[in-house]
């Protein structure tokens, strides 16, 4: 064969190979950088829904004490 063939067909291989490693490489790192993503976004949306628990809990607790300072207002005003 001809040494200008055979040149070119290990240029090709070699640009093919280093094309499919990039490509691999470049592949792997997004991979990666999206599983950390979702890490961070599922702590974020934990800490949400547990905000909006406490939230929860302080609108029952506003609407007891509400409920006993009207007790103690019709207890005050019965004792009068």
């Amino acid at each position: 064969m001809n040494t200008e063939i055979i040149t070119a067909l290990i240029a090709l291989a070699g640009t093919l190979g280093g094309s499919f490693g990039g490509i691999m490489i470049s592949s792997k790192l997004s991979n990666y950088r999206i599983e950390q993503l979702e890490k961070k976004v599922e702590k974020h949306n934990s800490l949400i829904e547990r905000v909006c628990r406490l939230e929860q809990h302080d609108a029952v607790f506003d609407e007891e004490i509400k409920v006993a300072n009207h007790r103690i207002k019709d207890l005050e005003t019965a004792v009068k």
